[in-house]
């Protein structure tokens, strides 16, 4: 495991991190209402009367939301659990209605599982980890409070309020910010892969809370401090950085760190207070009255399984079996996006080492030139296939594929239409090849006498010279063999 330390006057201090993710479900309503999720809509135009907690307005739950939090907990290896109940949590804020928000404290939907994730060396993630899950419970979005508005006075938009939420709740098995960005995006990554969550941090949709204590290696867990809705892998990773050694140096002063919510800055990278961290109690939870219970059928459970796709660990199983590297395997199932252009890929035909090959370098490469995401490639999987098909059977090489390839980026045609048009079809006359070779080695017989005097890497030159010499068309194999007949 990852040996990350914050290293202080008194010695080596080991960080504690948890986090509780929260991930906005994809459903077209709210959690007790059928009130609109869209995101970007004018403020207060997507609100019920359940939301606005008008009297006498009761809830109903959401089936689908049940739904997609059942299938993340599956996709996690965690506990079902058959029964559960939502609570009300009471607090007073601007942005809540209801005074009180309903949430699952005592008996959550799901109980623990786990994800792994992936070792990283250049992260300093030594191998592979298991971080547990705790619960996912579901729970209702507050509305949002909006302080930029008016020099004199805040502003409620209550579009969010009801908004259905999975909050997923981490052990504290994380030693570094490294991990927690690794988890973070592995489980945006499970998310996206089950379409339970669309996982657009920038727009709020999912969101962490970042609990970080210090301890001296081998000691009891520290007092925690728990920094709120935290919107990007890399803020997350910062705010862990800063609050570790902002502890530190507070025991060392001879301090104690206070058990307290904070906020993050993001333009400065700073974390501070915001309120004294509340406990269970001091929310009076109880049963909501107006809630059954939730109990589901085994039939249903078992619907939401048969429903999940392929995961991202065993797909990257599947890609390895191909013969994919490790490395490319990991790049292409990081992103579902990817994994289904990749997937496409394959279905149509194309040769998996040599495409992953492709798709790695050439393709993401002009795509990330382009600024553009792979869903809007002006190449499709099947035109891909092609070209990689036409350097599979001999018509064209590794290098004029390159030359098709910006052509077909640039127009949109066919990588066929496009070798047949330029003339670009790889020549693999040997005749042809054999005269290029011996004009090149006549017109440099210093060199072929230096070569056949033990300077090896002169070949390069002299394939060098021989595509030149062909406009790049030759066929590179035969070429080869043409120089070591000839040179010995």
């Amino acid at each position: 495991m990852s040996e990350y330390r914050i290293h202080g006057e008194t010695g080596a201090w080991e960080v504690v991190i948890g986090l509780e993710v929260h991930a906005q479900i994809t459903s077209n309503a709210k959690l007790f209402s059928g009130a609109a999720t869209a995101f970007g809509a004018e403020p207060n135009t997507q609100v019920s009367l359940v939301d606005a907690a008008m009297p006498g307005m009761l809830p109903v739950p959401n089936v689908e939301c049940i739904r997609q939090a059942v299938r993340t907990g599956l996709a996690i290896d965690a506990q079902i659990n058959a029964w559960s109940r939502f609570d009300r949590k009471n607090y007073f804020y601007a942005d809540l209605p209801q005074g009180y928000q309903i949430s699952q404290l005592y008996h959550p939907l799901v109980g623990e599982g786990a994800l792994t994730i992936d070792a990283d060396a250049k992260a300093g993630i030594a191998e592979d980890k298991r971080i547990g899950i705790e619960r996912i419970h579901v729970e209702q979005d507050a509305g949002k409070l909006m302080h930029d508005q008016h020099p004199t006075m805040s502003f409620v938009d209550l579009n969010r309020s009801g908004v259905a939420l999975m909050e997923i709740v981490s052990r504290p098995d994380m030693r570094s910010p490294a991990e927690a960005g690794a988890y973070l995006r592995k489980l945006r990554a499970i998310l996206r892969y089950v379409g339970s969550c669309d996982g657009n941090m920038e727009e709020g949709s999912m969101r962490a809370d970042v609990n970080v204590s210090v301890r001296k290696v081998g000691e009891e867990l520290g007092t925690r401090t728990e920094t709120k809705n935290v919107n990007s892998v890399r803020f997350v990773m910062q705010a862990i950085e800063y609050e570790a050694k902002r502890q530190v140096a507070l025991i060392e002063a001879g301090g104690k760190v206070d058990q307290e919510t904070r906020l993050f800055n993001p333009d400065s990278g700073t974390t501070r207070t915001m309120r004294s961290k509340e406990d269970a109690h001091d929310y009076r939870y109880f049963p909501d009255p107006d809630l059954l219970p939730l109990e589901l059928s085994e039939d249903f459970i078992a619907e939401c399984r048969a429903s999940l796709p392929e995961l991202p660990d065993a797909k990257r199983a599947r890609y390895i079996a191909l013969d994919i590297s490790a490395y490319n395997a990991q790049v292409l199932t990081a992103e579902v996006e990817s994994a289904r252009w990749f997937d496409a890929l394959l279905d149509v035909g194309a040769e998996g080492k040599g495409a992953a090959n492709w798709v790695t370098s050439e393709l993401f490469g002009a795509l990330n030139r382009l600024g553009l995401s792979i869903d809007q490639s002006p190449v499709s999987p099947g035109a891909a296939a092609e070209l990689l098909g036409l350097v599979a059977d001999g018509t064209i090489s590794g290098s004029i594929a390159k030359q098709v390839f910006e052509k077909m980026l640039e127009s949109g045609d066919g990588a066929a239409a496009i070798v047949e048009r330029e003339g670009l079809k790889q020549e693999s006359d040997t005749g042809a090849i054999e005269v290029a070779v011996d004009a090149i080695l006549a017109a440099n017989a210093d060199k072929v006498a230096e070569y056949q005097g033990g300077k090896a890497a002169l070949f390069g030159f002299f394939v060098g010279q021989v595509m030149k010499a062909m406009q790049g068309k030759a066929n590179p194999k035969l070429v080869n063999d043409a120089l070591k007949a000839r040179l010995g």
